[in-house]
């Protein structure tokens, strides 16, 4: 599987991708993304903005995640403690497509995330997530994210995750 920067000609398998997601977690019962959030043009502006990145399987996308590097406003303000104090990533809108759920695919995209990291010299991701959002908590634990707090962002508390990262 291979990482890479999305285009504006991935818009509709990511877009495919997201209201999938969005729909998962109408049905497991939590309110996260069921506010209008993440919208087409939250992508379009991910894309523009060089954070949209895709994991290909051959050449089927079959996940997607925001990469920003830089500072994010809902992160400076954590009723918690971040292991670090420079720079880092965030990783937002971490979806899979529905046809792989449970294979590993989130996993895989997360683990990709790390060298891309690395090559931009920034040596911890930060990321956040519901509360109920039992996949996402399985995966940050599984590959060493610390617990750091809650963010607020979209109007509700997030629980706060960071892993510092070692080059090689």
């Amino acid at each position: 599987m291979e990482l890479k920067r999305a285009t504006e000609a991935d818009l509709p398998a990511i877009w495919t991708i997201l209201q999938q997601a969005i729909e998962q977690r109408r049905r497991e019962g939590s309110e996260q993304w069921q506010n209008g959030y993440p919208s087409e043009q939250t992508v379009r502006d991910d894309i523009a903005h060089g954070y949209a990145y895709v994991l290909l399987d051959r050449d089927t996308i079959v996940a997607y995640a925001a990469v920003i590097f830089g500072l994010d406003a809902a992160y400076e303000a954590i009723d918690g403690e971040w292991l670090t104090l420079g720079r880092y990533a965030v990783l937002h809108r971490v979806a899979t497509a529905a046809a792989v759920k449970g294979q590993g695919v989130a996993t895989r995209l997360l683990e990709r995330v790390e060298p891309l990291c690395i090559q931009n010299e920034v040596y911890s991701i930060r990321l956040d997530t519901n509360f109920d959002n039992a996949p996402m908590l399985h995966i940050v634990a599984k590959l060493g994210y610390v617990y750091c707090g809650e963010v607020f962002f979209q109007g509700a508390p997030r629980k706060a995750y960071e892993k510092v990262l070692v080059a090689d």
